[in-house]
């Protein structure tokens, strides 16, 4: 077996499991926080009714992206209640989650990708944009945000 393979684990519960020690050992109170909450919300999906125990990467990085939304709307409230200091702890697990998460498309890259769906789907027109969305947040979640991607179908179809 590979070095790298040997060094890195099989699926995302289990990154952040085994990033959790580390975190402990550093004794980084913020990036613990948000590996046992990233690990709480794995650990919800596996048992939830109908899940039979399993939790695919591709769940688990909508569930990541949905925690990276939810915490920088809190930190926007946060600044907007002039606090601070709890807007940059949420910034800062945000940052944590997000390192769990592909890279995030270019404008160019969005645009690109959308185009070949649109042609995939044979969509023509902005009617057309339901069917091309429902493709689009299935292959892009976690690479792009759904208003961004919402934003750009409207825009490629209206052309």
């Amino acid at each position: 077996m590979s070095e790298q393979a040997q060094s890195t684990p099989q699926s995302l519960f289990d990154r952040v499991s085994a990033d959790i020690k580390p975190a402990m050992i550093a004794r980084d109170k913020v990036r613990l926080e948000a590996l046992r909450g990233i690990k709480k919300e794995f650990i919800e999906a596996k048992t939830a009714p109908g899940a039979a125990g399993e939790l695919p990467d591709s769940a688990a990085l909508k569930i990541l992206a949905r925690m990276v939304k939810q915490r920088r709307e809190s930190a926007d409230i946060y600044k907007q209640q002039n606090r601070p200091d709890l807007a940059e702890n949420e910034l800062t697990e945000a940052a944590v989650i997000e390192e769990y998460l592909p890279a995030r498309l270019s404008p160019e890259e969005l645009d690109a990708r959308l185009s070949e769906i649109i042609a995939r789907t044979g969509a023509a027109a902005p009617s057309d944009m339901g069917r091309v969305m429902g493709v689009a947040t299935k292959e892009l979640a976690g690479v792009a945000d759904g208003k961004d991607i919402s934003a750009a179908v409207r825009r490629l179809l209206s052309k």
